[in-house]
């Protein structure tokens, strides 16, 4: 059925730019929560203290190895001294790239809810159906 592998690719391509657009958000959240923390002349360690996040947990967010909730964008944003837009816009100078759509960006929001939602449900031992 070949309406059916075209339907296949499509999804799997729509599925791969989805993954890309959330590693390059990723990747911004992290270089510019660095960049804020070395503006304000932090260590990692004392922008842990202050943010009342683990160190190891900074240095995760930093390095692109985890994601944050929303709760702790909200506090990073607070520490740093800055809008959350700000953490999550692209260096000036740089354009929005034109791949992304406005269902991409919808599809990362609803990917970023599910994994947010799961790991909520993780850490209160809810049982996923």
């Amino acid at each position: 059925m070949p309406y059916t592998n075209k339907v296949d690719c499509l999804c799997r391509n729509f599925q791969e730019k989805a993954i890309t657009i959330a590693m390059e958000v990723r990747k911004r959240l992290s270089a510019n929560i660095k960049k804020g923390r070395e503006r304000l002349g932090y260590t990692q360690e004392k922008f842990a203290e202050i943010a009342d996040l683990s160190t190891q947990t900074i240095s995760d967010i930093e390095g692109c190895r985890t994601w944050v909730s929303d709760r702790t964008l909200l506090r990073l944003a607070e520490v740093l001294r800055v809008d959350i837009s700000q953490l999550l816009a692209p260096p000036l100078g740089i354009e929005k790239p034109d791949f992304i759509t406005r269902q991409q960006v919808d599809l990362l929001r609803q990917l970023m809810k599910e994994d947010v939602d799961k790991r909520l449900d993780q850490f209160l031992g809810i049982e996923q159906s």
